[in-house]
Formats: structure tokens, C-alpha cells, sequence
């Protein structure tokens, strides 16, 4: 399938993750409207503004919850003429399985996927990316990280010089609030919001990408995630990029873009079929 095939999708949505922006997508994007894909890179609600403006008020970040981004997704994705491509990065990764879930999307593929509720692979390296900001106390706040924290969870790979440039353009605090909701959504009775029917035979096909050196979420998570898919109707694979979890920055960055595409190109479902909102609900 081509941009031009009528029944292939002409649009890739990208969604970022926690501790960063849209911004983080900026090289995807124009990289991949060079290939003749429209590209959106929706913000969190109240995320619109630049990196530098949420450092200096993180209220947006404070109040954020993972009903207003899908909410938002829902609107954008929903709006669409052709079902699209899906691609998440980090908490993207979870928004991305959210979304298919719900019947959106032609296909999905997720970078270093946080994990969706029912996934219980917390690997050391893990604990101690994410304890600087579950250790904060009261969840109605924003934890940043220092660069030797962020160099940890997100460039350990990188050279010093190179994670630091990558610190001060992109990073801002996360919430609190949705990040122990997250870990603690195995631990509480009843459905959470990070909850996916994994029996869902309705769910497009869905890559995970993993970073074989991420520190805050190693391939143990991803490959314990994609196996909580049971349907056997549907598409579910993995793949190991060599790198960190800043995986869209590492160096030949376009080998995963590329193969990310390819692959999504390959697998998405063909046709114009509208998006059916709730359908594995």
C-alpha cells in the first residue's frame, strides 16, 4: 500500500509520552510528511504550549488524567476520513494500545510502551528510573528530573553531550498523580483507566519496538505486555531496536521510523471503514 492507495491510511498520528512534549516527534514529522504522509502530533490537553512555558507552570501537567487524553485523542483520531496509523512513545505506548482498543486506528505501532493495566514486569532499572517521581508525596503534583536522572531513564546510551542537549529541549515534569495510578492499576480491584480488553478480536494489528538498553522500560515489560494479548485473530508482534528509551533520538534514528512504517504499512487494515468509538469496550 501507497499514500496514494485509496484504501491505505494518508495520515500518521504520533503520540508522545511523559517527561516530554510533541516536540520530542519533531524529526518523525517532518520526516515522515517528506514521504507525502499528513502527520499530526497531538499535546496532552493543555500541553499546547512551548517546553519552556510548562517549566515555568506545570498546572496543565498537575491536572492531567488519562480520561482528558483520550478524550482529546478521540477527537482528533475520530475526525479523520481514513482510519490512521497509530505510533506511541512511552505513555504514548499505552495511549496507543487505549485507542485501538476502542476501535481506532488501522494499525499500531508503540516505542518502548509503558505497560497497560495487568502487567506486572517491574524490573529493577525501572524502580529506579521512576523513584524519583513516585517518592513525591501527595499524586496532584509534577516530578521533573535532574539530568543525571533523565541521562539514566532516557540516554543512557547517548554520549553525555548529546543526552544533555536532548534534556534541555525536551524534558519537562510528569505527573505524579497518573504515574502511581498507573503503577498501582494491577494492585486495585475493578478496571483502571490504563485497563485493555486483551481478548479484543476487533483490535487493529500492533507493534511493540523495544530499546534493548532501556533503563525505564526494559524489553521484559514490552514482551510481558504484547503476550497479554490472547486474540488469535489479530496481529500482535515484537521487535528490539538496539538503543535507550529515547529510542525516536538515538543515532540512525530512521532505521526505526523506517521499519516502524514499513511494517505498519503492511499490516494496517484496508478500507474506509468509519471508526467504531468503543468498540472493545
Amino acid at each position: 500500500m501507497t499514500v496514494s492507495d485509496p484504501n491505505a491510511p494518508d495520515t500518521i498520528v504520533l503520540i508522545h509520552g511523559f517527561w516530554v512534549t510533541p516536540r520530542s516527534w519533531e524529526e518523525w514529522l517532518s520526516y515522515y510528511q517528506d514521504k507525502g504522509y499528513r502527520v499530526l502530533a497531538p499535546a496532552y490537553p493543555g500541553f499546547e504550549v512551548e517546553v519552556e512555558a510548562l517549566r515555568a507552570d506545570p498546572t496543565p501537567i498537575e491536572n492531567l488524567t488519562v480520561p482528558a487524553v483520550i478524550d482529546h485523542l478521540t477527537e482528533v483520531i475520530g475526525g479523520l476520513e481514513r482510519p490512521p496509523i497509530l505510533m506511541g512513545h512511552s505513555a504514548g505506548g499505552v495511549f496507543t494500545q487505549l485507542m485501538l482498543d476502542r476501535g481506532y486506528g488501522a494499525v499500531g505501532v508503540v516505542m518502548d510502551s509503558a505497560p497497560t493495566e495487568g502487567v506486572p514486569v517491574v524490573p529493577l532499572s525501572q524502580l529506579k528510573s521512576t523513584f524519583p517521581a513516585l517518592r513525591t508525596v501527595g499524586r496532584k503534583k509534577a516530578a521533573g528530573f535532574t539530568f543525571e536522572q533523565w541521562h539514566y531513564a532516557f540516554c543512557n546510551t547517548f554520549p553525555e553531550e548529546r543526552s544533555r542537549q536532548l534534556y534541555e529541549r525536551y524534558h519537562i515534569p510528569a505527573s505524579v498523580r497518573v504515574l502511581w495510578g498507573s503503577a498501582l492499576a494491577t494492585l486495585e480491584p475493578g478496571h483502571q483507566d490504563t485497563f485493555v480488553n486483551y481478548d479484543n478480536d476487533d483490535r487493529a494489528p500492533l507493534l511493540f519496538i523495544s530499546g534493548t538498553h532501556d533503563h525505564l522500560m526494559p524489553p521484559s515489560v514490552q514482551r510481558s505486555n504484547a503476550k497479554h494479548y490472547k486474540s488469535n485473530k489479530t496481529v500482535t508482534e515484537v521487535v528490539e531496536f538496539e538503543g535507550p528509551h529515547l529510542l525516536p533520538s538515538r543515532d540512525r534514528w530512521e532505521e526505526v521510523a523506517d521499519y516502524a512504517l514499513e511494517w505498519a504499512v503492511n499490516h494496517a487494515r484496508q478500507g474506509n471503514t468509519p471508526q467504531a468509538p468503543g468498540a472493545g469496550a
